[in-house]
């Protein structure tokens, strides 16, 4: 009998959920379709189009995006994902990202290994409602809240067992592979249970994204990423599709210069039949608007001297929106990018404002190098190449604007309330694992590139 590895399992489980969502969402096959179009017809026009992953790998990637109620659900849902070699990176907290009503913390499930990232880059970004927070719940429905995700089961003990093992063994055997599979993408399915009327409007008054969580009684995929080379080109396809899209696209704005870290847009949030049960016991049919089609962008990792530049340019953008020197934020966005991030690539290495990994060129071989040597002077010789490394990660900003584009209204919250404490070490508690910093990772990456490049001269490079 077969057996299958994390990888393999992983990317089954990514093509399993597509396939279902695409059936529950078709305007999201139709944004497939798009993204692919964009892809070809990007590597078609650009010679480097493939700089920040390969064709193949950019049309197969996907992040998915799924809410939990508690942390007794985010610890099972990080059992579910090591079965498919995800793990926790990053801590986001939407709380204060968001200017509408978005009581959620979350992180992000992926594979960390550079290799397994490149067979299967398959993110699920997964956020927990903070139901202990007196900004968005008073101390009735905080237990209300409580007591009904308390009596609810996402994660069947069945799929829980099989997930552990799967993370322990590396895989599974094809049988129980698929069993696995089956479970996993029917915990994520849209329920077609009946969904208390009363109770999820509730909810809603408070929030949307709150009502979607603990309004109902599973859980489901709330919307599935592909990646694009071009999603302004993507964008304006969609448009002309008579899909209609938020207002703008999340993120760094389209400049002439590298592209860096992370941009998003969707399309808005459709209507869905959903059957519901009334006050009065009878049951009928009603429409939710909760799900959309998101795509991304991907650009390359900043560094921490690169985030804080990054963060004070969106400071600056927002200084000078509210002083009315633009009305259109992507533009004012544009100038300040113009003005503060270097040009190219190698801008960027040279300021410490992004990672990279390194390669020789066939050059290297004849040239005649002392004991030690400097990284951009080997790379302005054509001796080394550096690749820049993609952005794995996100945005908390981007992500909460991606929510309330999504959102009929703001909802409501009590400011005036002391928010309840949220980190990554809690998050760390909450999943079972230490959560990985992004920044990290990448720092890690870019080092363990650096001893090997120095091997691979016989010299000490100095970075």
């Amino acid at each position: 009998m077969a057996f299958r590895s994390t990888w393999q399992l992983r990317a089954d489980f990514a093509l399993a959920l597509s396939h279902m969502y695409g059936e529950e969402v078709p305007a999201y096959t139709t944004l497939v379709e798009v993204s692919t179009e964009v892809n070809d017809d990007y590597i078609k026009n650009h010679a480097n189009g493939e700089r920040l992953g390969s064709i193949e790998r950019v049309t197969a990637e996907r992040h998915g995006a799924i809410r939990v109620g508690s942390p007794e659900e985010m610890s099972q849902v990080a059992r579910v994902f090591a079965a498919f070699g995800m793990f926790p990176v990053g801590y986001y907290d939407l709380r204060d990202a968001a200017k509408s009503s978005v009581p959620v913390v979350s992180t992000a499930f992926r594979p960390i290994d550079r290799e397994e990232l490149a067979k299967n880059p398959f993110r699920v970004f997964t956020s927990m409602l903070a139901t202990d927070d007196p900004r968005f719940f008073d101390e009735q429905l905080q237990q209300e809240l409580k007591e009904f995700i308390g009596n609810r089961t996402l994660f069947p003990a069945e799929l829980l067992e099989l997930a552990d093992k799967a993370a322990a063994e590396g895989g599974l055997e094809d049988a129980e592979a698929e069993r696995l599979l089956e479970l996993a993408t029917a915990a994520f399915k849209l329920s077609e249970d009946p969904v208390d009327f009363e109770w999820y409007k509730k909810l809603e008054k408070i929030s949307a994204v709150a009502a979607d969580i603990g309004g109902v009684t599973t859980t489901h995929i709330n919307h599935l990423t592909p990646r694009v080379l071009d999603i302004d080109d993507l964008y304006a396809r969609m448009e002309a599709r008579g899909i209609t899209m938020i207002d703008e696209v999340q993120g760094p704005p389209a400049w002439d210069g590298p592209d860096v870290l992370l941009r998003q847009t969707s399309f808005r949030a459709l209507d869905e039949e959903r059957i519901f049960r009334f006050e009065d016991g009878t049951v009928g049919p009603g429409q939710l608007r909760v799900r959309f089609g998101e795509v991304e962008q991907r650009g390359i990792a900043l560094t921490s001297k690169g985030r804080e530049l990054y963060d004070a340019m969106v400071a600056e953008v927002d200084k000078r929106l509210a002083a009315g020197e633009g009305s259109v934020r992507t533009e004012v966005a544009r100038k300040v990018w113009e003005e503060n991030l270097p040009k190219d690539e190698r801008g960027l290495l040279e300021q410490g404002l992004a990672f990279f990994t390194f390669e020789t060129t066939p050059e290297a071989a004849q040239a005649q190098l002392h004991d030690d040597a400097e990284l951009l002077e080997l790379i302005d010789a054509g001796l080394v190449t550096a690749i820049p490394i993609v952005y794995e990660d996100f945005l908390p900003r981007s992500a909460a604007g991606i929510f309330q584009s999504n959102l009929k209204d703001k909802g409501t919250r009590d400011d005036a309330q002391q928010g309840t404490d949220y980190n990554i070490d809690l998050m760390s508690e909450i999943v079972g694992r230490r959560v990985a910093e992004p920044t990290e990772l990448y720092q890690a990456q870019m080092d363990e590139s650096l001893e090997q490049l120095g091997k691979d001269l016989g010299i000490r490079v100095n970075a």
